[in-house]
Parts: C-alpha cells; structure tokens; sequence
C-alpha cells in the first residue's frame, strides 16, 4: 500500500518533470538564458524529487534483521542531499549573475508566452509548497519537508526570473541578475536552516524540549522511584527513548511491569511519537523494614515462608521464621533448602544475624475432594462450636464446609469475636480450636477459621 508520503512524492516528480520540459522548450524557443537556467534548474529538482521518493518509500520499510531501528534516517540523508543540490544551484545562480553583471547584462526578448509560463511555474510551485508542507508536518517527514523548502525557493526564484523579465522589459537589463543573488543568498540561509537540523537528527540530537518534557512526565508516574537515565534521539518520524528507572525492590513483578508500561505511556503523551524502552532496576529504600527484607529474600529463591518473627537483642539481631516445602522432600534436603535460606538472609541483614527456620511441609498438588454428607458436616459443625465455647473467645461457628480428599479431610468454617481484641488474640483462640479438633479427628489435614465481628459490625 502506498503511503500518503510516496503519494506527495510520486506527485512532485510527475510536476517536477512537465515544468522542467516545459521551460526548456519555451527558453529554447526564445533564447532566454534565464529560463534555460530555470530548466537546468528543473533537472536537479527532478533528481532530488527522485531522491525524496526513494527515501520516503524506504523509510517506510519496517525493521529488520541489519536495520534493527528501522529505515526512518534515511529520509534525513535525503534531506541532507536535498540542502546540498540546493547550495549547488545557488552557486550556480551566482557564477551565472556575476557573470551577466561583469559582461553588462543580457538581452532578452520578453515575450507574453514567457511570462504566462512563469507565472504558472510560481503557481503550481505556491501550491506544492503548500501540499508537501502540510503532509511534512502530518508525519514528521524530514525528506518531504527538505522538498517543501526547495520548492520555495524554486518559487522565489522564478519569481526574481519573472521580476526580471518585467524590468528588462522596462529598460534594466541588470535588474535580473541582482535579483538572481538575493534569491542565492535566501536559498543558502534556507538550506542552511534545514541542514543543521537535519545534521543533528542524524547526531542523534534529542527533540527540542522533549528531554524535559518525558523527564517531568516519568517523575510523576506512581512507583517510579527516580529517574536514573534517559537517552532520546529521532528515528524517522519516531523519537525514540531509552528509559532507566528506579523502584522498590520489594515490588511484585506484576507491578514493576505495570509501572514500566505507565512510564512508556507517560513518555509518549509528554512527547507525539515516542516509543520508550523502559528498565526499571530495583532499589532499597531507607524506610524498609526487616520483616519487608526477609520476605523479599524468600522471594527471590521462590520460596513461602510465614510467621516471621524479628528481635533486637541489643546489638544483636535475631530472626526466625516457618518456611514451607514440599512435604515429600527428605529431611536432609529440606536442611539444604533452609541453609540456603539462612545464608541469603544473613547475605541481605548482615553476616553476625541469628536465623532460625522452622521447616513445615507445603501442599504442592491440587487436592481432589467431594463435599461431605450433611450428617458429617453437623457433626463437625457441632465439634467445632464445643470447642469455640471452651476457648472463651471465638462465638457463632457458622458455614462450616467439609471436604473429603484422597489425603485426608479439609474443613473451612466462620466464626464471630469481638472486635475489641486484637488481631494476635483471635489467631491464638482459632489455632487451639484446630489443634484440639486435629487431636479428635485423626483424618483432618487441614481447619481454616475464618474470623468476623458481630453481625451489627460487619
């Protein structure tokens, strides 16, 4: 499919090549050097139209193995042709007024047919700037908007040729050829202009006020810690950015690519059309807790632990812990697994730091059960409510749940207790009922209580 860029482009070289035969049939006709000129002129346009075209056909190429950032510079190489054809044909404009001005000017024969031609060659120039312009700015296309510019100096300058024509046809033969430099010199300050910046895209130039606007963008993201790093630089009609951020370590991998994605949106809407890479290395913050730092360091060797406990004995620092595994592992390798623990923990807080682990088996296979009979459930129901009555804290044994499994029987229950305890007193008054129940219901594997408050709480 061809793009509206090939299309502006194709388009122009179609123009560029009726115009260009156009003013060397009508110069030859009439002996005026200046439209000859013209029409030598046309030729380089027709070759850096030809260039354009190449450029913005490739440049829509997508990545591939040897060009892994795509082909989108290409168009500033073509640009940077583009400025250089038209320092060529100023100088050229020069050379050839100099020239008449040493010799004392140039007769011409001004002819109405050679007015009306350049009139329509400034016409359909006026209209081509205006076109390749607007698709320019539409896709941030360097090579189209190189063209733009060189069809705006092709208009002044067949409007110094025309200005020309009407004064040697009042009597000034030299007023062509100093109009001829005027131009010359607009032409080099234009394609000087463009020049420099398409020299600093293809430096790899950062966006004028992108840098400021992604990195004010990026600090606002919520996670981002600090801003680390940031490189911008224009590929085409993408700028594209390599971002380094800083986040808690103690993050979830689920959140730090969540934050990462947050960053690349952030980027892109600071700045039109930036596609980020986003790395995000993880950072201790001053305010972790060594609780935070031990579940961390499980988590780095994908291992559960629970009922982390920590003390401060003086200058001394003690940590101990329930850390699960799996149940069929034998006691010497669940030790291993635990040592290496131990040395990873000791590795984070520090090398004279007491860690005790207490190894419990975790279930790794899915348990496959049936709901028990209704007789068994109130069985269990009532078991469970005695027992809630001897402990003193736990009332309403409700929505108990029994399951049997090839492993054993699994029980789930709601319970009440006063919101007034604390959340260490209700665990304590849960766990006696299930260890008393365990002691009287030898296939129980497993009793989940869950703790509510009143109902005129809850």
């Amino acid at each position: 499919m061809v793009s509206i860029k090939q299309k502006a482009a194709l388009a122009s070289i179609v123009v560029t090549v009726v115009l260009t035969a156009a003013k060397a049939a009508v110069g030859l006709a009439s002996g005026s050097i200046a439209i000859l000129a013209e029409a030598a002129h046309g030729l380089v346009d027709t070759a850096a139209t030809l260039l354009t075209f190449y450029a913005v056909r490739l440049a829509d190429k997508p990545a591939d193995d040897d060009h892994q950032y795509g082909h989108g510079k290409v168009e500033s190489i073509a640009a940077l042709a583009e400025t250089a054809f038209l320092f060529l044909v100023s100088g050229i404009v020069v050379t050839e007024a100099a020239r008449r001005l040493m010799g004392g000017g140039h007769a011409v024969e001004v002819t109405p047919i050679m007015a009306a031609l350049m009139v329509g060659v400034i016409a359909v120039d006026y209209w081509r700037v205006r076109v390749m312009r607007r698709i320019a700015e539409e896709t941030g296309s360097h090579a189209l908007e190189s063209g733009a510019l060189h069809f705006a100096a092709d208009m002044a300058s067949s409007a110094v040729v025309l200005a020309g024509l009407l004064f040697v046809w009042l009597g000034y033969p030299k007023a062509d050829a100093i109009a001829a430099i005027v131009v010359a010199i607009l032409i080099c300050v234009m394609s000087w202009q463009l020049g420099r910046r398409t020299i600093d895209t293809l430096m790899d130039r950062a966006p004028k006020g992108a840098t400021e606007a992604v990195t004010e963008a990026v600090a606002a993201v919520p996670g981002v810690v600090e801003l680390d790093g940031m490189r911008l630089r224009e590929v085409g009609t993408d700028t594209l950015a390599e971002i380094t951020i800083k986040v808690n370590r103690t993050l979830p991998l689920e959140r730090v690519v969540a934050i990462k994605a947050a960053v690349a949106e952030a980027a892109a809407a600071a700045h039109a059309g930036t596609v980020a890479k986003v790395t995000a290395d993880p950072v201790a913050l001053d305010d972790e807790t060594v609780m935070e730092r031990v579940h961390l360091t499980a988590r780095r060797h994908a291992l559960a632990v629970h009922h982390v406990t920590v003390q401060h004995l003086g200058e001394k620092l003690c940590v101990g812990l329930d850390l699960e595994v799996d149940g069929a592992l034998t006691l010497g390798e669940a030790h291993e697994i635990a040592s290496r623990l131990e040395a990873a923990i000791r590795g984070e807080l520090g090398a004279d730091v007491e860690v005790e682990t207490h190894i419990e088996p975790l279930q790794v296979e899915m348990l496959i059960g049936s709901d028990a009979e209704p007789a068994r459930v109130a069985e269990v129901a009532a078991s469970l409510a005695a027992l809630a009555v001897e402990t003193g804290r736990i009332t309403d044994v409700h929505s108990v749940r029994v399951r049997e499994t090839g492993q054993g029987v699994v029980v789930t229950y709601h319970c009440r207790a006063e919101p007034s305890l604390t959340v260490e007193a209700v665990h304590e008054a849960v766990d006696e009922i299930e260890r008393r129940f365990r002691r009287n219901h030898a296939r129980v594997i497993r009793v989940v209580g869950h703790t509510e408050p009143p109902r005129a709480l809850s």
